[in-house]
């Protein structure tokens, strides 16, 4: 039989067996809510930022709807159109016109060519000096974006016309304003450091929507589209097929199409 002292070393033993075992388990816990609590606040960390990011490039709607479906930040292969839009001779005007009347210009430049944009579906990607750089079919997907994208270039050519009229008003100089259109497939997606993210979109297309915008001035028209963005219109615009071109990083010459009026009405911007 075991003496009293040995069953008391035994009883013992087993509760301090049992609490080490449940001092370890409660040791895990914390540490599971410790790792818990590091991996919600950086969970809440990343949506901030993503959501920052999205939050300069479209609106509220948009980037609630985007981050409720889903955004991959390693980027996705999408089909987009692309609007470059730039001021002809900006540079020679900069001359003329002091900063603070310069800076009034642009900025009201900005405001009736962005919200060209943005009425007809696209979101405005960059502004590159006195240039515009937007984009339709993405975040979202948009079945007619390059419709849109051409309308918008139309509401833009009404909008500066406009402009220059309240320009002329205040005996200040007119904007020629040009516009180039492509579309074709990007890699879009979240990119940048942690504190300073965008959203954006990358691949041969953007580069092919500037040089469309630079052929404007050798074909001495204000609105270029693409073969590949002509087939979106239907008879009501009036587009003029332009000899083909060589461009900047293209081994072949690219088709252009001057796009010269619309035969009916989209809705304007107020």
């Amino acid at each position: 039989m075991l003496t009293p002292t040995i069953r008391w070393i035994g009883v013992a033993a087993a509760s301090i067996l049992a609490n080490a075992v449940l001092i370890i388990s409660l040791c895990r816990l914390l540490k599971r809510a410790e790792l818990l609590t590091i991996a919600r606040e950086k969970s809440t960390l990343d949506l901030q930022n993503l959501q920052q990011a999205f939050h300069q490039f479209a609106p509220q709607r948009v980037v609630e709807e985007v981050i409720k479906r889903g955004v991959s930040t390693s980027g996705e292969t999408r089909e987009v159109t692309v609007l470059f839009a730039d001021i002809v001779e900006f540079t020679a005007m900069s001359e003329t016109v002091d900063p603070e009347t310069l800076v009034r210009i642009l900025n009201g430049y900005f405001e009736a060519t962005c919200t060209a944009v943005t009425h007809h579906g696209g979101h405005i990607a960059k502004f590159l000096g006195d240039g515009i750089m937007a984009i339709f079919g993405a975040p979202e997907n948009n079945a007619w974006q390059s419709l849109d994208a051409v309308i918008a270039a139309l509401t833009m050519r009404e909008a500066v016309r406009k402009y220059n009229e309240e320009l002329g008003r205040q005996g200040l100089p007119s904007l020629d304003v040009r516009i180039g259109v492509h579309k074709g497939t990007v890699v879009a997606g979240v990119v940048g450091s942690t504190e300073n993210l965008e959203y954006t979109v990358i691949g041969d297309v953007v580069n092919t929507a500037a040089r469309i915008e630079s052929l404007t001035r050798k074909h001495g028209v204000d609105i270029l589209i693409s073969a590949d963005v002509r087939p979106a219109l239907d008879d009501r615009f009036q587009v003029r097929e332009l000899p083909p071109e060589y461009v900047k990083g293209k081994a072949e010459p690219i088709v252009t199409f001057a796009v010269e009026g619309f035969r009916g009405e989209f809705a304007e911007v107020d």
